[in-house]
């Protein structure tokens, strides 16, 4: 019995929270995503709760106190005449009561012979008119109705007496007092200026994250953050400062790798030309041995093309600023380029697109994976088109592609598929790795997927 009720009550916490758990993602919906609304929603909800909780208690105050106070005295009142006429019915008498209820009080009093209430007491709408139904029920203990439409701000209360009704005219002031409008008033006026300062506040102290989070997403995009200072509260001028040291250390690590890429171009470039002299030396005394030689020329070749390919990408990306670029004319030069090199190249734009580019850095990326899918296939099909805030553009190849388990690999620097498997990517195992690194470096990102045409297709993805 204990051990089935373990995993019972097991499942039971567990169910609550689930149940928790979808109550909360319930609610989220609801809540504002951006800070400026939660901040603000921070602010207003507790006034919110404070100012209905002020205003249940005064109304319930109010009510209970003045309301009620003066709705009895009217019905103390009407009891009162109603007392003295039948004290003395005589005609003498009964001017005398009604002179001097007239005198000594704002109602305004008359005694109609011979009617007759209706059986069917009316509806008593309203606050007001419930509560002084309640006062006279109690006061007066007679069969009434009352009338808030016969006279503007007057009240009529009619009252069935044995020889006919007794109208009653009350002025609306003696029944309610306009307190409560100017407390409404004074409400929704304090409310409406603390909205106000709190939209004002709030707004200044979240334009500085507002700069901030822009001056991120440029430097993401690799486009220059000029312009930008600290400023705002405490926090977010160290995140700020944090940002700012941030750029500081990635531009001197990027001139860092610039330069010593440089030295390293000016060291390996001596020895290459020395072995390629030698080798050409080499060829003309040795017989026998030009095959070998040959593939000596054709790995020192690569070299140097590897070294050359890849310290051309450093320099541009160290130095090359970024500057509105005609994608379109990119596109068309890159396509000729690859058409001279023998690929057949099908390009399609969607109109002119212009976004900010390192135009060389990003030339040498639609170089590269054309030179992939020359290398791979006989024909290209390019397409570029805007979608919202991106710009996308699809390399299609009808080659071998590439397996779906190796399409990540192949960015990694220097990877190469397996020869034997009559898939080698070729070249110095760099294209693609500069091509991914100068569409990040621009805020995108490059996918490969399979191609419609068969082979493979590699997806830019820029943002605008």
């Amino acid at each position: 019995m204990t051990a089935a009720a373990g995993p019972d009550r097991a499942s039971g916490a567990a169910a609550r929270r689930d149940r928790r758990g979808r109550g909360g993602l319930w609610l989220k919906r609801f809540l504002p995503r951006t800070l400026f609304g939660r901040s603000l929603l921070i602010i207003v909800t507790p006034v919110i709760l404070a100012q209905a909780v002020a205003t249940w208690i005064f109304y319930d105050r109010h009510w209970d106190t003045v309301t009620n106070r003066l709705a009895f005295a009217v019905a103390g009142d009407i009891a009162t005449v109603i007392a003295q006429l039948e004290h003395d019915p005589s005609e003498e008498g009964r001017n005398w009561a009604l002179a001097t209820t007239a005198r000594t009080t704002d109602l305004i009093v008359t005694l109609e012979p011979g009617k007759i209430l209706p059986d069917e007491r009316p509806v008593l709408r309203g606050l007001l008119q419930r509560t002084l139904g309640k006062a006279m029920d109690e006061r007066v203990a007679r069969p009434f109705a009352i009338n808030a439409e016969v006279a503007h701000e007057w009240y009529e209360i009619r009252v069935q007496m044995a020889d006919g009704v007794l109208s009653v005219m009350s002025p609306e002031r003696r029944l309610f007092t306009p307190t409560s409008y100017i407390f409404i008033l004074w409400m929704v006026g304090s409310a409406i200026v603390l909205f106000a300062v709190a939209i004002l506040f709030m707004r200044n102290q979240i334009r500085p994250i507002k700069r901030l989070a822009a001056a991120a997403d440029s430097l993401g995009k690799g486009r220059d953050v000029t312009n930008f200072k600290m400023e705002g509260a405490t926090e977010v001028r160290q995140a700020a400062s944090a940002f700012l040291l941030m750029r500081e250390r990635i531009q001197r690590q990027i001139t860092q790798r610039t330069e010593m890429l440089a030295g390293v171009s000016h060291d390996l470039r001596t020895p290459l030309t020395r072995m390629k002299l030698a080798l050409d030396m080499l060829g003309a005394m040795a017989e026998g041995c030009e095959a070998e030689i040959e593939e000596l020329m054709t790995d020192v070749a690569e070299m140097e093309a590897m070294i050359e390919g890849y310290l051309a990408f450093a320099r541009g990306e160290g130095t090359e600023a970024v500057q509105p670029t005609d994608l379109s004319r990119l596109l068309n030069e890159a396509a000729a380029g690859a058409r001279r090199q023998g690929t057949e190249v099908s390009l399609s734009l969607d109109g002119p697109i212009t976004l900010p580019l390192r135009p060389n850095a990003m030339r040498r990326c639609i170089d590269n994976l054309l030179v992939n899918a020359g290398r791979h296939a006989g024909s290209a099909w390019v397409r570029a088109a805007q979608r919202g805030g991106t710009v996308e553009i699809v390399i299609d190849d009808d080659g071998p592609g590439i397996p779906a388990a190796m399409r990540e690999d192949v960015f990694k620097p220097f990877f190469r598929i397996d020869r034997s498997r009559n898939l080698d990517t070729g070249g110095s195992g760099l294209g693609l790795t500069i091509a991914r690194d100068v569409a990040r470096g621009h805020g995108g990102d490059i996918t490969l997927d399979d191609s419609p045409y068969g082979g493979l297709r590699a997806l830019v993805r820029l943002p605008l």
